[in-house]
């Protein structure tokens, strides 16, 4: 195949997978009802003077399924993190202690995990539609290659790959979906 042909073929696949990637990072922050450092993971506070994320600022974990805790490297900012958290709408309730937080993660109900399963089905539709729009941009730039002298043929092959890229795609993010409904779903 035709150098030009593979450059656009390596760039669609590696949007492709950014789109994979930002859905990943999307489906991590959704909660299935286990507590998860990664539901913090938006949290942002200011730490002498610079908005910096949680995670950079205090140790966390999760000590069981429903707690997670946060302890501070500086303990004076205990109250700075615990509004931080507040502030985030994550719909989690920090309790100090003076040492370390706590965030005790409620076990959701049935109708949250319906909802949280139709968030997590429209992130994934968007992720499609990402991925799709990567397939016509490609597919336009081989049109406009075929206009300007690529062989019929080298054409309909490079369109090919595309689509069997495509799919390829398509059917990681229909089963990342299932995977993570099925986790949601699951008390």
């Amino acid at each position: 195949m035709n150098e030009e042909v593979e450059l656009i073929l390596d760039v669609a696949e590696e949007q492709m997978n950014e789109s994979l990637s930002k859905l990943d990072s999307m489906l991590s922050k959704i909660r299935a009802g286990k507590a998860s450092p990664q539901m913090l993971s938006a949290v942002k506070l200011d730490y002498y003077g610079s908005v910096t994320p949680l995670s950079q600022t205090a140790n966390i974990n999760t000590p069981d399924s429903q707690t997670i805790s946060i302890q501070p490297f500086d303990k004076s900012i205990i109250g700075d993190i615990e509004k931080a958290i507040v502030e985030a709408n994550l719909g989690l309730n920090p309790m100090n202690n003076g040492e370390l937080i706590m965030i005790n993660v409620p076990a959701l109900t049935e109708e949250r995990r319906r909802v949280l399963v139709k968030q997590v089905k429209s992130e994934s539709e968007n992720c499609k539609v990402s991925v799709r729009n990567v397939r016509q941009k490609t597919n336009d730039e081989i049109k406009k290659l075929f206009k300007d002298g690529l062989s019929e043929d080298m054409a309909r092959d490079a369109e090919s790959s595309v689509q069997i890229l495509t799919d390829k795609f398509i059917s990681i993010i229909d089963k990342r979906f299932v995977g993570k409904e099925k986790e949601m779903m699951t008390i």
